[in-house]
This record gives C-alpha cells, sequence and structure tokens, in this order.
C-alpha cells in the first residue's frame, strides 16, 4: 500500500489511469443509459411531457447538487466516500431492466443522475490530487480519453443487445458487468492511495490559492464560452430537418465527435502543461465557427461543425478542469469544482435554450446569438488568463 508520502510517479500514472478506467466504466453505464431514457420511457407507458421533464430534471439534479457535495466534500473530506457513493449510484441503471412501470424507471434515471451530481466534485479533486505530479493536463487528457472511449461503447451495448434479443432490458442487464469492475477497480486505487491530498502535498508543499477575484474572469469566461455552445442534439435536429445529413448517419457524425473529443482531449492536455492557459483561447475560436458551419446548408459544413464541436468538448473537459487543480488550493477544491460545474452546466442550459428558442424565430439569430457569446469571451479570456497567472498559486 502506498501511503501518501511514498507516491512516486510511476503509482500516479497508474492511479490516473484506472480512474480513467472507471470514468470509462461509468460512461459505458450512463451514456448506454441515457441514448434509450426516451424509448424505454415511452414502452413503459411514460408520454412526450414525462420524458421531457425526467430529462430536464436529471440534467438539472447532476449539476445543482454539485455546490452542495463539493461543499461537503471539502468540509467532511471525505472525498473517498462522496465518490463511492456517487458511483455506487449507477446501479440505479441495471435495476431499469426490472422496472414495471414509467413513474419507477423515471426514479430510477433521476437516482444515476443524482449520483453524478454527488461524485463529480469529489472525484475532480482526488485527479486533481492523483496528477499534481505528471502533468495536470495530461492526467485530466488521458482522463477524458477513456472517458469518450466508454461515451462510445454504452449506446453500442445497446444497440447489440436490442438487435439480439430486441428489447431493452438485456442492454440494461448486461451494465451490471461494467458496474462490477468499477467498483472493484475504484476499491483497488482506494486501498493504493488513501489520501491523495496528502500525496499533493508533498510532491507540491508550496501551494496556496490565487486571491478569490482572480476566479471571477475565469468563471465569466466559462460561462460565456458556454452560453453560446449549442449542444449536439440541436445541431442535429437542424441536420434533419433542413435535410443536410440522412438521419441515419446523423449519430455516426455524434459518434465522429466523440472520437475527436478524446483524441484532442490528449494533445490539449500536452499543451497546456507545456505552455500554460493559452490554449483555452481555442474554445471561443472554434466555438464562433461551429454554428456558421452547423446551421448551413452544407453537408461539408455539417461534418467540420461536428469535428469542431468534439474537440471544443475536448479541450473544455481537460483544460478548463486541470486548470481550476492548478489555481486552487487543497483544501478548497471540492468547493471550487462545485461552483465550476454548476455555473458551466446552467450556462450551457440557458445558453441551449437560448439557441433554441433564437432557432425557431430564425436560424441567422441563432448563429449571431451563439457567435456573439464567443466573442464576448475573447476580451474576458485574456483578463482571466492575466489574473490567474499573477496570483500566488503557481503551476
Amino acid at each position: 500500500m502506498k501511503t501518501a508520502g511514498s507516491l512516486d510517479r510511476r503509482t500516479a500514472y497508474l492511479a490516473v489511469l484506472l480512474f480513467g478506467i472507471v470514468a470509462m466504466c461509468g460512461d459505458v453505464i450512463y451514456e448506454g443509459a441515457r441514448s434509450v431514457t426516451g424509448p424505454y420511457l415511452y414502452l413503459l407507458g411514460g408520454t412526450a411531457l414525462a420524458v421531457g421533464i425526467v430529462a430536464g430534471l436529471g440534467e438539472f439534479l447532476g449539476y445543482a447538487l454539485r455546490l452542495v457535495s463539493g461543499y461537503l466534500a471539502d468540509t467532511t473530506r471525505h472525498y473517498w466516500a462522496l465518490t463511492f457513493i456517487g458511483y455506487g449510484m449507477l446501479a440505479a441503471v441495471p435495476l431499469l431492466a426490472f422496472a414495471g412501470s414509467w413513474e419507477i424507471a423515471a426514479l430510477l434515471f433521476l437516482a444515476e443522475r443524482t449520483g453524478k451530481g454527488i461524485r463529480a466534485p469529489a472525484k475532480d479533486a482526488i485527479l486533481g490530487n492523483l496528477t499534481a505530479g505528471i502533468g495536470r493536463g495530461w492526467g485530466f487528457g488521458l482522463h477524458e480519453a477513456l472517458d469518450q472511449a466508454g461515451a462510445v461503447v454504452g449506446p453500442l451495448v445497446f444497440t447489440a443487445a436490442y438487435l439480439a434479443r430486441g428489447d431493452y432490458r438485456t442492454g440494461f442487464l448486461l451494465l451490471a458487468v461494467p458496474f462490477v469492475v468499477l467498483l472493484a477497480l475504484l476499491a483497488y486505487v482506494r486501498v493504493r492511495i488513501p489520501d491523495p491530498a496528502g500525496a499533493e502535498a508533498i510532491v507540491r508543499p508550496d501551494e496556496s490559492p490565487v486571491p478569490v477575484q482572480a476566479l471571477i474572469p475565469y468563471g465569466v469566461f466559462t460561462a460565456l464560452v458556454m452560453a453560446g455552445f449549442a449542444a449536439f442534439p440541436l445541431l442535429a435536429y437542424h441536420f434533419s430537418a433542413a435535410g443536410i445529413v440522412p438521419d441515419a448517419e446523423i449519430p455516426l457524425l455524434y459518434a465522429v465527435a466523440m472520437a475527436v473529443d478524446g483524441i484532442v482531449a490528449l494533445a490539449a492536455g500536452r499543451l497546456y502543461d507545456s505552455h500554460g492557459l493559452i490554449v483555452l483561447l481555442a474554445i471561443p475560436v472554434c466555438g464562433a465557427a461551429i454554428p456558421v458551419l452547423a446551421f448551413g446548408t452544407a453537408y461539408a459544413g455539417a461534418v467540420a461543425a461536428a469535428v469542431l464541436w468534439g474537440a471544443v468538448m475536448g479541450i473544455q473537459e481537460t483544460v478548463l478542469r486541470a486548470a481550476i487543480a492548478d489555481f486552487t488550493c487543497i483544501s478548497k477544491r471540492g468547493r471550487a469544482y462545485g461552483i465550476f460545474n454548476t455555473v458551466y452546466g446552467v450556462a450551457w442550459f440557458t445558453g441551449s435554450v437560448v439557441i433554441g428558442w433564437a432557432y425557431m424565430l430564425d436560424v441567422r439569430l441563432a448563429v449571431a446569438y451563439a457567435v456573439l457569446m464567443q466573442l464576448m469571451a475573447l476580451p474576458v479570456f485574456f483578463r482571466a488568463k492575466g489574473a490567474l497567472e499573477r496570483g500566488t498559486c503557481k503551476r
């Protein structure tokens, strides 16, 4: 067993890799379930309104609870406990095979999203600890790449199960396998590294937080880029409604976006470790091009938009999160991730609603709004970069 003070580079790499496989198994489970939430509730008698409420409430719980769980993680210091509780709630997904009504299924879907909200800040804080000695960008990038592999595999499990057995219940039952693997690996990492924060304190003994006011521009930057970042379902809606991409190819485009996400995450992580926050400049630059390409009329534009969408997601999930760990002190990191994830989720949800509303009025209005948000983020980025790099917490 490794103690806090004996965490070496090899052990850190192994822990980050195993933590990434845990995340991959988690994505296989919940992305697989989310891919069939609508049709499964329908088969059990749920209405379109019920599906909309379950989906919306689930995402709200998944983000809103992070404020509370992040605070609890820092206050109680029980990062591992909250991580285990959150991942343990993924048990709700295999149990969906036994749901006898849409109401029971809805509760199980909501339980899974609740678990996401409980574990996210604590999990990110632990990952921030583990990556301190190997490069935070690379560590978070490796984690995101494995995570996205699971996001691709999960829906494929349901496709294969449905083709083989003709129902969704088999798919839910199969997801019990990655759930068991997930818990076993998580327990192993917990035993090997019981005190990740203590391990980071050995690696980076002189860490101190940047002033709170230095983090505000970073939060504003995050809110602006997410407010102008259309969710993929809205892009897919336009692809289908405008007849740009055949319906059968739209899931393939999403799979391409997920693959690009994973590849770019690795590259962006490396670049962040060597060049710093300037890597984040790619988010508003590429983000401004996405709506122009996606809401056009050309097939090539739709493909390019999907690729850029995946690339931006890869940078967001890697560099935005890694920087939080670099510029916050260990004792406040759970809280910081809780606030960051809430800002990220609320801004994305609100922005997607505005883009959807603007699209109904005039597609050009939706494009103009999305581009404007990204352009507004540019000066805020340089202010945030300067404020953080002048802070007392050095990378």
